[in-house]
């Protein structure tokens, strides 16, 4: 590991790589002082509470009836940016801003959660459901200590039943679900869709896995090597998302090579079929040993973070994090 990269990213101008860099690639432990210092400090300046001061007094963002169509300055994709960037779950403004997204986009009924909030029922609007939100939401409120909540565990059983890795499946199961979110299931299910259940199911630790989400995970995983990542999976030769080559962070419902490779390192699942991706990772390593960010959502977020174009010490920490766990 490169010493001088490493020291970049232990700059205390960015605390949240900081945390994540002692704690993924230099394996300091949550007791360590150091790591404690940077967990305070990713509270106390930088993004984070550039963030937390801009929120309203009910724990939205902007207009609260938004909180999705607003992209991606409203609620859903800033508690989403929040849980990239580590930010703490005990604190009260956090825990607001989850409660609000679990009043308005949660669907008691199913446990998913929608786009659209339905003063019918106080919940989330069943028409509104989306499998990629639901997996964002899932993910971030498990990274703020919300996986032992009921609806959280409701979240993760929907995930488990409905989220369907169809690869060109020309007799779709009949479902009056499913028919309604063609797009999303159809005959070819939606890779943003299988990635965010992913991600979300990968947060869960795996002691407290059961034995409905392995099965899940494992399926989910075999969805995206048989596309060696992103390449189709009928013609290995041909690149089915070349937009998932340039690499990006946060990348809200989309995803990207890097961020499919660190959900496979995080399982410690590697595999031969993985080998494209990684070489991918690799040829993207500057003369000076940084990545670039090359995917940025600075302009649409409330708040910029990093420079597209330029190094970057997210992708820098996640191709290194990767390389070390799958090389």
């Amino acid at each position: 590991m490169n010493e001088r990269i490493l020291d970049w990213l232990l700059e205390e101008e960015n605390p949240s790589v900081r945390y994540a860099a002692l704690t993924t690639l230099c394996g300091c432990s949550a007791e360590d002082p150091e790591v404690k210092s940077a967990r305070n400090a990713i509270m106390e300046h930088g993004v984070v509470p550039n963030i937390l001061q801009r929120q309203n007094a009910d724990g939205s963002w902007g207009n609260p009836e938004r909180f999705y169509d607003d992209k991606y300055e409203g609620s859903s994709w800033t508690l989403l940016i929040l849980a990239e960037l580590g930010a703490d779950g005990a604190d009260k403004r956090v825990k607001d801003a989850c409660e609000f997204i679990l009043q308005h986009s949660y669907h008691s009924e199913s446990g998913s959660f929608s786009h659209s909030y339905s003063m019918k029922t106080q919940s989330g609007l069943s028409g509104g459901i989306i499998p990629c939100l639901t997996g964002n939401m899932v993910f971030a409120l498990i990274q703020f200590g919300y996986l032992e909540d009921e609806r959280i565990q409701k979240a993760i059983d929907w995930i488990c039943r409905y989220q369907r890795t169809d690869d060109g499946d020309p007799r779709p199961p009949v479902d009056p679900f499913i028919e309604r979110f063609s797009s999303c299931w159809g005959l070819h299910s939606c890779h943003m869709g299988v990635a965010k259940a992913l991600k979300a199911l990968a947060a869960i630790p795996q002691k407290n896995r059961s034995e409905a989400v392995t099965a899940k995970i494992k399926q989910l995983s075999e969805y995206f090597l048989i596309h060696h990542l992103y390449k189709k999976s009928h013609d290995l030769f041909s690149i089915s998302k070349p937009g998932w080559l340039k690499f990006g962070f946060p990348l809200m419902y989309q995803t990207d090579v890097l961020e499919l490779l660190g959900i496979f390192a995080d399982l410690q699942i590697n595999d031969p079929r993985l080998d494209d991706a990684i070489a991918v990772v690799e040829s993207k390593r500057s003369d000076s040993g940084t990545w670039l960010m090359e995917n940025s959502y600075n302009g649409k977020t409330l708040v910029s973070i990093e420079h597209k174009g330029k190094p970057s010490k997210w992708i820098t920490l996640k191709a290194m994090k990767t390389l070390k766990t799958l090389m």
